[in-house]
C-alpha cells in the first residue's frame, strides 16, 4: 500500500514573486477556492508581515478556505511571527511558517549571525509560534548548501521547541537530484524526534531539476511537497505541483507514494492561475501544455490510433484536458452549457453561470464549431472580471499601408457615453490612445500577447497586456474574441478596470 504525500501549494506566496506578477485579493481567493477544490493539503496564503495587502489576503483566505490548512510565512523575528497569528485567527487549520537561513554564505553574508546566534533565534522563533498556533513549519533556507551537522541541530533544536513539520529547502536549485535525496536521507537518520514529524522538501528550478528532486526526495522518505501551480516563482521558478502529482499518480510502483489531488482538476486549475498572473503556459509544457497530448509524427500517430498507450504514459482524461470535441453549438441549452462547464471542472454560481452563458450564446453566433478549448477560455475569463468602471461599446478603424491608422472608440462610463478618436502607429496602438483619452489615465503599454486559442480562420483569440498606469503597479488585461482588434480592445478596457479596482 503506497503512502500519503501531503501536496502544500505556495502559488499565492512564492508564485506571486515571480517577477511581474501581482496579484489583487479577489484573484488570490479565486486561486484559493480553486486549489481548495483541486484537493491540496496545504495553502501557503502568503507573507502576513509583509505587507497589508499580504495580511488582508491571508486574513481573507483563512475565513474563505476551510478543508485545507492555511499557512502564512514568518521570518524568525517577533513581529512577523505576531503578524502571522493575527491574519490566521479567522482559520480552520492555521499553520505559521517560520523559516530562517542555514548556509554559511547565507548566515555570514545575509544574516551577520554565527551558527550559534541561528540556533537561539530558530528556538525562540518556533517557541513563540507555537505559543501562538498548534502547527508549526520550520524551514532552514538554503539547506542545500548548508553544513550536514549544523542543519541536523538545526532541526532537533526547532523539533524540540514544537515544529510540527521540518521543510529542507533547495532554495536556489543548486543541488542534482541524488544529492538531495541523499540529504534527506542523511538528516532522517541523524535527526533526532524526526520521527515525531512531517518531513518536507521546497525545491527551485535554477537547473530544471525541481520536480526530479522533489519526487527523488519522496522516494527516499519526504512526506510533503512544496510546489506551484505551473512551477511559477522566484527566478526560474519552482517545482511544478501537476507534474509531482502525476508523477506519482504515473509512476506509483516506484515512488511508493500517492497524494489526494483531484487530479481532473489539474488542467483547468493551470489554466485559472495563468490567466490571473498573465504567465502563458508553453506548448510544449508536461502535464498542462496544448501540445502534450497531441502526436506529430505519423509513426506516433498510428501506434496511437491502436492503443494510446504506446505513446502516451498518462491520458488527457487524466488531467482534465479537452479532447478536442465540440460539445456545444448555437443552439445548445443552458443545461447543456452547465453539464460541460461542471465536466471541465468549473464550480459556477447561478449569476455566474447566466453571465457565462450569454457570452458562449455570443460567441456560438459568430464561431461554427465551440471546442471545449474554447469554453476553457470562455470560464476561465470570468475571474478576471471585475467591476466594469468602462464598457466597450462600440470601436471603428481605418487603416491600411498607405493610410495613417485611425480609431473611434465608443466606451460607456457610467451612465455616460463617451466617444473618442486618436491616430496612431497601427490600429491597435490608434484604439489604445483612444481609450486612454477617454479614461484620462497616462499609461505605458508593458506587454502583448496574442494567442490562438484553437485552429482555423473562425480561432477565438486571446489576448493578455500588462500596462502601467499613472506611473504607478502594473495592471494586467485579459480579452477574447474571433476578432484579435476586438480581442486587443477588450483586454486593454480590463486592464484599466483593474487599475481603477486595484
Amino acid at each position: 500500500m503506497s503512502e500519503r504525500v501531503l501536496i502544500f501549494d505556495t502559488t499565492l506566496r512564492d508564485g506571486e514573486q515571480t517577477p511581474g506578477v501581482n496579484l489583487n485579493l479577489t484573484e488570490k481567493l479565486e486561486i484559493a477556492r480553486q486549489l481548495e477544490r483541486l484537493g491540496v493539503d496545504a495553502v501557503e496564503a502568503g507573507f502576513a508581515g509583509a505587507s497589508r495587502g499580504d495580511f488582508d489576503a491571508v486574513e481573507a483566505i483563512s475565513r474563505e478556505v476551510r478543508a485545507p490548512i492555511v499557512c502564512s510565512l514568518a521570518r524568525c523575528v517577533p513581529a512577523d511571527i505576531t503578524r502571522a497569528a493575527e491574519a490566521l485567527s479567522g482559520a480552520s487549520r492555521p499553520r505559521i511558517h517560520v523559516f530562517l537561513a542555514s548556509s554559511a554564505l547565507h548566515l555570514e553574508k545575509k544574516l551577520r549571525m554565527t551558527q550559534s546566534q541561528a540556533l537561539d533565534c530558530a528556538a525562540s522563533g518556533v517557541r513563540l509560534a507555537r505559543s501562538l498556533c498548534g502547527d508549526v513549519q520550520f524551514s532552514a533556507e538554503d539547506a542545500s548548501r548548508s553544513d550536514p551537522e549544523f542543519l541536523a541541530r538545526l532541526y532537533e533544536t526547532v523539533i524540540s521547541e514544537g515544529a510540527s513539520t521540518i521543510n529542507i529547502t533547495d532554495t536556489v536549485g543548486f543541488a542534482t537530484a541524488n544529492e538531495f535525496s541523499r540529504l534527506v536521507r542523511t538528516l532522517l537518520i541523524r535527526v533526532k524526534g524526526i520521527d515525531r514529524v512531517c518531513v518536507s522538501v521546497h525545491c527551485h528550478n535554477d537547473l530544471g531539476l525541481a520536480v526530479a528532486s522533489s519526487l527523488a526526495a519522496v522516494r527516499h522518505g519526504a512526506r510533503q511537497v512544496e510546489c506551484t501551480m505551473n512551477g511559477i516563482g522566484e527566478r526560474a521558478g519552482n517545482a511544478a505541483l501537476e507534474e509531482i502529482v502525476m508523477g506519482l499518480h504515473t509512476r506509483r510502483d516506484y515512488y511508493g507514494a500517492s497524494c489526494g489531488i483531484d487530479s481532473t482538476r489539474l488542467y483547468v486549475t493551470s489554466r485559472l492561475v495563468s490567466t490571473l498572473t498573465g504567465l502563458e503556459i508553453p506548448p510544449n509544457k508536461p502535464v498542462t501544455g496544448a501540445n502534450a497530448f497531441l502526436h506529430q509524427s505519423g509513426i506516433h500517430q498510428h501506434g496511437v490510433a491502436r492503443d494510446r498507450s504506446t505513446y502516451e504514459v498518462m491520458s488527457a482524461r487524466d488531467v482534465g484536458a479537452p479532447s478536442g470535441n465540440a460539445p456545444l453549438g448555437k443552439l445548445s441549452g443552458s443545461h447543456a452549457f452547465e453539464e460541460t462547464a461542471s465536466r471541465l471542472g468549473f464550480t459556477l454560481s447561478k449569476v455566474e453561470l447566466e453571465t457565462a452563458f450569454q457570452r458562449f450564446k455570443e460567441l456560438a453566433d459568430r464561431k461554427k464549431d465551440v471546442t471545449e478549448r474554447d469554453l476553457i477560455t470562455l470560464l476561465s475569463g470570468r475571474w478576471v472580471d471585475v467591476p466594469e468602471l468602462y464598457h466597450l461599446e462600440s470601436y471603428q478603424l481605418f487603416a491600411g499601408n498607405t493610410l495613417t491608422p485611425t480609431a473611434t472608440v465608443k466606451i460607456k462610463h457610467g451612465d455616460e457615453i463617451i466617444t473618442e478618436a486618436a491616430v496612431g502607429d497601427g490600429p491597435i496602438d490608434a484604439a489604445y490612445r483612444a481609450v486612454d483619452r477617454i479614461t484620462k489615465r497616462e499609461t505605458r503599454l508593458e506587454s502583448y500577447a496574442i494567442r490562438a486559442v484553437t485552429e482555423g480562420q473562425d480561432a477565438l483569440g486571446e489576448v493578455t497586456v500588462r500596462v502601467t498606469v499613472d506611473n504607478g503597479a502594473a495592471a494586467l488585461g485579459k480579452g477574447a474574441s474571433t476578432d484579435i482588434i476586438e480581442a486587443s480592445i477588450l483586454a486593454y478596457v480590463n486592464a484599466m478596470n483593474r487599475a481603477a479596482w486595484s
